[in-house]
Order: structure tokens, then sequence, then C-alpha cells
């Protein structure tokens, strides 16, 4: 160790932003394993690394006895008043026993140590910029699959897409583009693991963050989503601003805007509607795309009853229940359909041609 190994660590610190002063605490705490590996010793020893020349010394570590049982680790008073005559009973001695050949050991350990604290450094780094990314939107590469996972490279970082988290008979190709939803991501002994989704829902919403300016801007607000990846998704918007149309935002220019959405999620048919303060009216909206007659709502039971045209029931349930149950999801209220004549059957209610209520929405295939 010489001059150019302590400016090699000042130059470490510069490019990565490892402390020099740490790189060396953990140098010497490595040099006392290999000391006492090397040289099969089990003394107490310490190492010193001089911080402006890089010279290295071996101390072994005694404590003064007046009965010594083990030379390794203890001196008699005796002995430790000829190097000092001022040391007593329980004090340290520190004779330096650096081996002749120690230097080769040293460099060697102090390359290891170096490499593994950039190495760690390095994975530091890559965490806390993702970890900032958590719940975000990412872009990368397919590079690979296995049986249960595709690994996209993120650039500094290899993610893991889980086939669990792709929306159902969706396939990459190799080298293809894909945007991903980061839903976790941990710090593990290999480093960085960073686990990302296609079907979650917070994708679509941060699709619609990237896409429509105004809600990026914060003028148009994303109040719930509710998504069956790969088939059907709704989202309530709203506008802060009042000569701001929420839904006409997201749709943008000849419904530019939502079709890039729904190309990038491979055909998912998204259901844009306005978040209304009335449940009612909300409720009413998130049906879409099917039209509604009357909402009751029971407050207690947190329950909607809605009735619907005849030839609307099932435009309104969905197949196998699909847009009830995404409407359910949207508002956070359980909904009972029924038809008019379901409704005046069970309810004695009048059947009524008086129009259907005003909703706000629509519908993108």
């Amino acid at each position: 160790m010489n001059m150019d190994f302590i400016e090699a660590l000042s130059e470490i610190e510069r490019e990565k932003g490892i402390a020099k002063e740490l790189l060396i605490d953990a140098i010497e705490a490595a040099m006392i394993s290999s000391y006492k590996r090397n040289f099969n010793t089990a003394s107490n020893v310490r190492v010193d690394i001089n911080r402006q020349t890089g010279v290295i010394r071996v101390y072994a570590r005694k404590t003064v006895m007046e009965d010594v049982l083990d030379v390794r680790l203890e001196i008699s008073l005796h002995a430790a008043r000829e190097i000092n005559r001022n040391y007593q009973l329980n004090d340290i001695v520190e004779i330096e026993v650096t081996p002749r050949d120690f230097g080769r050991i040293a460099a060697q350990t102090a390359k290891q140590v170096v490499t593994q604290r950039i190495r760690e450094a390095e994975r530091g780094l890559i965490y806390n910029a993702f970890i900032e990314k958590e719940e975000d939107i990412v872009t990368g590469i397919v590079q690979r699959q296995d049986q249960r996972n595709v690994y996209i490279d993120l650039g500094k970082v290899e993610a893991v897409l889980p086939l669990t988290e792709m929306m159902p008979n969706e396939k990459f190709k190799h080298l293809e583009r894909v945007k991903a939803y980061i839903t976790k991501v941990e710090n593990t002994t290999k480093g960085p693991q960073i686990i990302l989704s296609r079907t979650h829902p917070g994708l679509l919403k941060r699709l619609f963050e990237l896409e429509v300016p105004e809600i990026f801007d914060g003028v148009v607000e994303i109040r719930s989503v509710a998504r069956e990846a790969g088939f059907r998704s709704k989202i309530a918007v709203h506008s802060r601003n009042p000569e701001v149309d929420p839904v006409g935002s997201c749709v943008g220019p000849k419904g530019l805007r939502v079709q890039t959405i729904v190309n990038e999620l491979r055909g998912e048919k998204i259901d844009i509607v306005r978040w209304m303060e009335s449940v009612e009216e909300y409720v009413a909206n998130a049906l879409s795309p099917s039209k509604v007659l009357e909402v009751t709502v029971f407050e207690k039971e947190k329950m909607a009853r809605v009735i619907v045209p005849d030839y609307q029931l099932s435009l309104a349930i969905g197949i196998k229940g699909q847009n009830a149950r995404l409407a359910a999801k949207l508002t956070g209220w359980k909904i009972d359909i029924k038809s008019e004549t379901q409704a005046e059957q069970e309810f004695g209610r009048p059947r009524t041609s008086t129009g259907e209520m005003h909703q706000d929405s629509v519908s993108i295939d």
C-alpha cells in the first residue's frame, strides 16, 4: 500500500460517493480476518492504515495480567513495563507484528473490499432511485421469459414482471418496449428487486396522468379507478375548474388521448365517467354505457337500487355481471339493478316513460 492507493480511494469517493474513511475502516476490518486466516493465529490484533501514506501496520493487542495464561492474548506486567513503565494491570498493550509479506495479502484484501463496497453502493443508488418510483410507471425492454416471469431491462437494473401480473393472452416479443407499473421495490442481498404489474389499477391511473395534461396539471382529478385488466375498466374524474369538462379532457381531440391508452392496454375497454357528489348521479354515471331511469339510495346499507329500461337490463349488468361489478367497485356502493318490469312487479312501481336520468360518461372500445 502507498500514496497511490490512498489517492485511488479519494477518486472512488468523488466518483461513487463512498466516503474514503468508511472504505479504510472496512479494509482494516477485513485485513484482521485475513491476517488471522493466513498466519494461523487467534491473537487479538488491530490493523492500522495511515491515512496520508497508506502504510499498513498490524498490532497484537494484549491485556496486562499478573499471571499469564495465554501468551497470544496476555502479557505480564514486567514485560509490559519493559515497553512502557506506565502500564498497569488490565491495560491493553499494542505490539507491532506486521509480517514481512503482509503487503501482498493486504492488497488483495483491499481490492476485494473496495469492489464489494462499490457494488453495494451502486446497488444502494439503484434502490434509492427506484424506491422513489414505487407506484409509478416505467418503460423497459423485454429481455427474456421463463415459466413464471418476464424480465424487463430498465437500464440500470432488470425488473420482474410475473406472468400473474400480465393481462390475459398478453404476450411480448424479445426487445419489445413495454410500460409497466412498479408495485414493489425490495433491497435484497442480491441487489434491488423490482416487481412490475400490467394489471394493477394504478397503471391505468398513471397512463391517464401521462396522456391528459389537465390531470397532470391538477385541473382534472381522478377520483376512483376500477379495473378488470384486459377486459374493461372504469375511471371517475372530476374537474376543479367548472369551465373544464373532465370527461372530454380525458377523451381528447377525436378520442386520441384515450385511444392511446386503449392501445397500450391491448384493446381494454374504458368507461370514463364524471364523478358526482350526488350518489344517485354518480351511480347512474358509473353504469355507463347503460341508460338509467332511477336510482334510490339506502344510506344505512350503503346500497343503491337502480331501475333501467327493460331493453337495457343486460347491458347494465354486463357480461357475467362485469359492468355492475365495476360500477360497484368504482363507487364503493352495492348496486341492485332492476328492469322497469321487475320494479313494477316487486315494488308496485308504476312503469314510466318520463325519460332517462342525465348521465355524463363515455365508453371507449
